[in-house]
This record gives C-alpha cells, sequence and structure tokens, in this order.
C-alpha cells in the first residue's frame, strides 16, 4: 500500500477545521501540519492532532516541514503569497475558493503553478456533489437536449463574520460575490460548458446596512452566451436557514433540483432532483448525502489522486480564475449600472 499523501492545513478556522476533519478521516492521507494565527486556535489544534506540527505562520509551516500538498483555507486576501511560496516549493495546492480577491492575484496562482509543474485545485467541492454534480451528467448525457437556461439560486442567512471579522472587512474579503455566489457562478458555466465562454454580464445588488452599501446583502446576475443561452446566478442573505435551487432547461427538456437545511453545513439536509426528457417526469434518487461537507470528503480524495497519479482536479486554477473573474465583473456591472463584457478577463 502506498504511504499516505501528507497535508499541511494552512488556516484552522470554522472551515478549515472541517478540512482537518476531512483529512485526518481519510486512511490515505496524514495530516503532517497546520498552521492556525490565534493561540486559541493553536492549542485546539495541537489537542486534537498531536502527531501535527503546529506553526503560528503559514509561511514558516511552508519552510519547515516537509509535505505533499498545502490546503489553503485562510482569508482570501492571503491565498496570493501562501499558495505561490508552496509552488515555489515544489508542492501541489488545494485552495479554497475564491482563489484570491484580484484578477491579477488569481492569474498570478495560476501562472505559478505552470512555471513550478505543480497541480493546482481549487475548491469548487460543489462539482463533486452526488447532487449537482449528477445535474452536469444527465446534461452531458444529452437527456434534456442542449441547454439554453441555467438559474442558479439561494436563500439563507447572513454570513458568519469569519476570524477577526474578516469576512465583513472589504479589505479583506474583497466581496460577498466571492463568498458564495462564486460557486453558482462556477455552476452554471460547467453546466453551460457545452455553449463556450460567456460574453457578457450585467448584474444588480442592495444592502441592508448603510454602512456597508457594496456588501450586497441581495445579489443578482445574468450572463450569456455567443449562441444565446444564458445563466441567472441570484443570492439573497436577508432570509433564513440556508436554501439552494438549480433549474436548467434544454432543447428537447429541463431539471429542477433543490436542498434545505438549518445551516449551510447541516449533516441531514433535504434534497431532490427532477428531471423531465420531454415525454417523462424522473425524480432521481441521490445515492449519497448531498452538501458541503460530504464534498469536502470527496475533494479531499480527489487531492489524493491528484497527488498521486496526477489525476486532473475537478476545478482547475483556471476554473477558479473564471468564477473569481464572473463575481468581480459582476461587482463592476453593479457600479457602472450597465452590462460589460467579459472576454477579455483570460488574456494573460
Amino acid at each position: 500500500m502506498s504511504a499516505p499523501v501528507r497535508f499541511a492545513l494552512a488556516g484552522f478556522g470554522a472551515w478549515g477545521k472541517f478540512h482537518a476533519q476531512s483529512i485526518a478521516q481519510n486512511p490515505e492521507a496524514h495530516l503532517v501540519a497546520i498552521s492556525a494565527p490565534s493561540e486559541a486556535s493553536r492549542a485546539e489544534a495541537r489537542q486534537l492532532y498531536p502527531d501535527a506540527q503546529i506553526f503560528a505562520d503559514s509561511l514558516e509551516m511552508i519552510a519547515q516541514v516537509d509535505f505533499d500538498i498545502l490546503d489553503i483555507v485562510t482569508p482570501s486576501h492571503t491565498h496570493r503569497e501562501i499558495a505561490l511560496a508552496a509552488m515555489q516549493k515544489g508542492k501541489h495546492v488545494l485552495l479554497e475558493k475564491p482563489m484570491a480577491i484580484t484578477l491579477d492575484d488569481c492569474k498570478a496562482i495560476t501562472a505559478g503553478a505552470r512555471e513550478h509543474g505543480v497541480h493546482l485545485a481549487v475548491g469548487h467541492e460543489l462539482r463533486l456533489s452526488s447532487q449537482w454534480g449528477r445535474i452536469k451528467e444527465i446534461i452531458d448525457a444529452g437527456t434534456i437536449g442542449d441547454p439554453q437556461y441555467v438559474l442558479v439560486e439561494l436563500l439563507r442567512k447572513p454570513y458568519r463574520l469569519g476570524a477577526s471579522g474578516w469576512r465583513y472587512d472589504q479589505n479583506r474579503v474583497g466581496s460577498w460575490v466571492l463568498e458564495e455566489p462564486i460557486h453558482f457562478f462556477d455552476l452554471a458555466r460547467w453546466y453551460l460548458e457545452s455553449s463556450g465562454d460567456p460574453v457578457e454580464l450585467y448584474a444588480y445588488g442592495n444592502s441592508r446596512d448603510p454602512q456597508r452599501p457594496t456588501l450586497y446583502d441581495n445579489f443578482s446576475a445574468m450572463f450569456k452566451y455567443p449562441n444565446g443561452s444564458y445563466a441567472v446566478v441570484s443570492q439573497t442573505l436577508a432570509a433564513f436557514e440556508h436554501h439552494q435551487t438549480v433549474k436548467v432547461s434544454g432543447t428537447k427538456g429541463a431539471l429542477w433540483a433543490g436542498w434545505s437545511g438549518a445551516l449551510d453545513r447541516t449533516l441531514e439536509p433535504t434534497a431532490f432532483l427532477r428531471v423531465f426528457d420531454g415525454e417523462k417526469l424522473e425524480e432521481v434518487t441521490l445515492t449519497k448525502q448531498s452538501g458541503e461537507v460530504f464534498e469536502l470528503r470527496e475533494e479531499i480524495a480527489q487531492s489524493i489522486a491528484m497527488v498521486r497519479h496526477g489525476k486532473p482536479p475537478i476545478a482547475t486554477g483556471l476554473d477558479g480564475l473564471w468564477s473569481a473573474g464572473l463575481c468581480l465583473v459582476a461587482e463592476e456591472s453593479i457600479r457602472q449600472g450597465k452590462p460589460l463584457p467579459v472576454a477579455d478577463m483570460l488574456k494573460f
């Protein structure tokens, strides 16, 4: 049996702890090091993972520890420096979304992986979902014909503050559009892959908080393709619980899926997927639970395969660049109050 893949984990906040659990629970992985900025988090990490080396600084961890892949779950504005430090050491990277908060940083990370010959996986774990991933399989099978319209919509309560309130600090979070709608841009673009690349985007947003008018509680965007297909991505944080909907219509049929839980990390959610092939309606049986906690486990397994066998990541650096870029174009569209082109986004 092959030796376990050695993971170093940068970040041990609320979501970082789930990453640590998923790594530790996988028999083919070994969590060798964790970095966390606060003493309280480091103390908890020492208690939970006594075999791991614990650091206050991610760069120090990268310099001192021998590992195979770095899993980065730190605030978004830190991603570029940490990812490039690992890549320069010849290490693979699993990078939480958004891969960065500026296009320049996203491009630098993507270029760094190419320059140093390492694999880069971006944390769009919804692609690995038994529910959201199954939709892509149904589309690719031609069940609903060529996809022409995609809606991805979320209704939920406001975001968690994050360590030291970083998620409510625009200098560190970049944008709330980069927090959750980024997943929906990624899914919609993935579902419409056969249409090529999107060419134009128009977005709207508003906020309940007069002190943070550009951290949008309500956000909607529409982007279109040269062949006339288009997608709508919409979110409200001014609501309750966590409820996600996906609808796709094609030239033959359509599908509708929903997921609901008290929280996004609910371990017992309710979910459904209904498919109409143009003649009959089918309720698809989901063989595994859907939800980001479960999909994270799949993401760790995919990362192990990436390191061991060179298996391409489910979401590449280019995918991460596109999803972050669409979010940033959406922000600019709201500021300018008009549709904007997106075709030049990937030039670097």
